[in-house]
């Protein structure tokens, strides 16, 4: 919204200067925050929420003000990898250890191992790895990518509409601009049925990050290489790396991330410094329950 045609540095300027003038408005219109709310609407975050809603700020206001009644209720930052790691034990969702050309963290889901059958432990299981995906950004990137592989993938093993819908939602509203892309690779002909209702649960701007490739398509192949580094994607995304997942050991590393994400929050009660749109401010405690905000 706030870009010109041309990319002159005084153009540049002038549009930064917009943008910090925006998020000092939202900054105002939300009033004071404290404890984990407070440490959770940095510029950086605001900025996001301004994005999604093309920058109105009464818009961003409720938008951010519904995810922190959600998060001081479902709070996806005191769920710990113990609580989900059953819902992991496929690989179905798990970090990859690799990143885009970009520095982005990588998801890769692998609906097609699917292996339980609690909608609500799954959406808890994937908003832990969202988390763990944002907690595990290199300092100045704010987006992570998804990897879409759908390898054993059938009826038996389809997302329901309702899972599908809720995970949508959720990365919408709570998560904006989270997600920079994400890449549904060679999907068989069947999920265009399930795509055909899941695609008007998307809003315009993550509808346009949401692709499609095809072995045979030759653009749809270059556009994921242009993300990634063909030796670090797994030959599963047409790349030449070896696609593993330890269980065990991705459970070691998923109990070390929490020890960063309690200290990332404040649980041990210090200051600590946060990166990735995350402050380091030390918190003053979180009062028992979020007072209703005025939307």
């Amino acid at each position: 919204m706030f870009r010109r045609k041309t990319n002159s540095p005084h153009d540049q300027e002038n549009g930064e200067q917009k943008s910090e003038s925006k998020v000092s408005e939202l900054k105002s219109a939300l009033g004071p925050l404290s404890g984990r709310s407070l440490r959770y609407c940095t510029d950086a975050c605001l900025r996001r929420y301004l994005e999604a809603r093309n920058w109105n700020v009464d818009k961003s206001k409720k938008m951010l003000e519904d995810t922190l009644n959600w998060r001081s209720t479902y709070k996806p930052e005191e769920i710990r990898w113990h609580e989900v790691a059953s819902e992991g034990e496929t690989g179905k969702v798990f970090r990859a250890n690799f990143h885009d050309r970009c520095g982005r963290t990588v998801l890769i889901l692998r609906p097609g191992k699917q292996n339980t059958t609690s909608l609500d432990n799954q959406i808890r299981h994937l908003v832990y790895l969202i988390e763990n995906a944002i907690l595990n950004l290199p300092e100045g990137q704010e987006q992570m990518a998804w990897l879409i592989d759908f390898s054993g993938w059938s009826f038996s093993t389809n997302v329901p509409i309702k899972s599908a819908r809720d995970t949508v939602t959720i990365l919408q509203n709570h998560y904006p601009e989270r997600l920079a892309v994400a890449f549904l690779y060679s999907p068989p002909r069947i999920f265009e049925a399930f795509w055909k209702v899941v695609k008007y649960f998307l809003d315009p701007k993550t509808f346009q990050k949401v692709k499609f490739v095809y072995p045979k398509n030759k653009d749809s192949v270059e556009l994921m290489r242009s993300y990634f580094d063909v030796d670090n994607l797994p030959v599963e995304f047409g790349g030449k790396a070896t696609l593993q997942y330890d269980h065990e050991e991705f459970s070691r590393l998923m109990a070390q991330d929490d020890v960063k994400a309690a200290d990332l929050w404040g649980f041990d009660e210090k200051p600590k410094h946060g990166t990735n749109g995350y402050s380091g401010a030390e918190m003053v405690p979180e009062p028992e329950r979020l007072v209703p905000l005025a939307s």
